[in-house]
């Protein structure tokens, strides 16, 4: 990985030359492991002018640290317990490396960070890196999406056996406390994002945060959930309904989120726009009638976070590539009777390689539990 993490780098430091700036320096702790294989707690990067460097705190000298760093980087350690702000310590080992102007992450620094490094050296000149590492992200290798993959897979068996579990009379709280345990106990980091699990009028609902509310006969049940693997995070969401046969009204409210959802993937390709994916996805549901209270989005990128780029919105600019991996994510909720949200992981893909693949592999067929 060694090579992998240095033509990163590479990558990087092109494109600050190519802005007029001499060094960067990276703060954003994903965009840190990114580049640097691990990102130990307040640790920054540095892109010198002579030498690149893992600049850490004091502090955490004696912390475990989950993954390693490239080796090829050397690893600076600030003296003491607190031993300042590595950011500030960075920007002065840039200036005495002959740096005369320095890119940052200045959508990560606050506005008392900015004025430490600017105050570190008269001769050294800031300039604004933006979203240079997140957009290097975007796209990943197969190293990457195969985390992401083994991800897939952890969260896949954990909603699995969950289902094969007694779920009526178990509150929302205790259902997403399981997965996540679950989760933990077949080989991930942790969960991706807090688990959500809904009930009732409550299913369906995005973002739902987990309730003493109870699972009752003949309730939706959505469950939101992912699996952080090696720091890559995944992301599945599934609905079912509780009881021997689904209502009427449930079954046509299913069938028509799946129909969207489908569509989606569908627009998977690369060279798509991503507003057309969401358009494609919206449009169903639409024409359906469910214009008010639909999501902002229809789905998003997953890495090293769960929510990065492309986002897959009505008004997002920009195309698809391939090894994009992205979320497609519609759902419907009526207020006091519940609703639909179908979530899948996915990696764009041409058609030549079979077109997208589906890395969340759990049944999408309305389970009656």
């Amino acid at each position: 990985m060694s090579e992998v993490y240095a033509a990163r780098r590479t990558r990087l430091r092109e494109y600050c030359n190519a802005g007029g700036s001499a060094a960067a320096l990276v703060s954003r702790p994903a965009n840190v492991r990114y580049l640097a294989g691990a990102a130990p707690h307040g640790a920054v990067l540095l892109l010198g002018k002579t030498e690149d460097l893992l600049v850490c705190a004091g502090s955490t000298a004696d912390r475990p640290m989950q993954e390693r760093p490239d080796e090829a980087l050397r690893v600076q350690t600030l003296p003491g317990v607190g031993g300042g702000d590595p950011a500030v310590a960075a920007a002065g080992l840039a200036a005495g490396q002959g740096a005369d102007s320095l890119a940052v992450e200045e959508h990560h620094l606050t506005v008392a960070r900015h004025r430490a490094l600017g105050s570190v050296s008269p001769g050294l000149r800031l300039a604004n890196l933006g979203g240079a590492v997140e957009q290097l992200r975007v796209v990943k290798d197969e190293e990457e999406i195969s985390c992401l993959r083994i991800g897939a897979e952890i969260a896949d068996q954990a909603l699995g056996e969950l289902l094969e579990s007694i779920l009526v009379g178990r509150t929302e709280r205790h259902l997403a406390l399981e997965l996540e345990r679950r989760l933990v106990d077949h080989g991930a980091d942790g969960p991706a994002f807090p688990t959500s699990v809904a009930t009732g009028p409550n299913a369906g609902r995005p973002g739902h945060r987990p309730t003493d509310r109870r699972v009752e006969e003949g309730d939706f049940l959505s469950v939101c959930l992912g699996a952080t693997y090696r720091g890559y995070r995944c992301e599945i969401g599934r609905t079912f309904v509780i009881g021997t046969a689904p209502a009427d009204w449930q079954i046509e409210l299913y069938d028509l989120v799946f129909a969207a959802q489908r569509a989606g993937r569908e627009s998977l390709v690369p060279g798509a726009a991503c507003r057309d994916v969401d358009r494609a996805a919206r449009q169903v549901l639409d024409s359906a009638g469910y214009t008010e209270g639909l999501t902002a989005l229809t789905g998003h990128g997953v890495g090293l976070e769960i929510d990065e780029d492309p986002q897959l919105s009505p008004a997002a600019m920009g195309k698809l590539d391939a090894c994009v991996p992205v979320t497609v994510e519609p759902g419907v909720h009526l207020p006091g009777r519940g609703g639909v949200r179908i979530d899948d992981t996915l990696v764009v893909r041409p058609e030549a390689d079979g077109g997208p693949e589906l890395l969340t592999i759990t049944t999408k067929e309305l389970l009656a539990l």
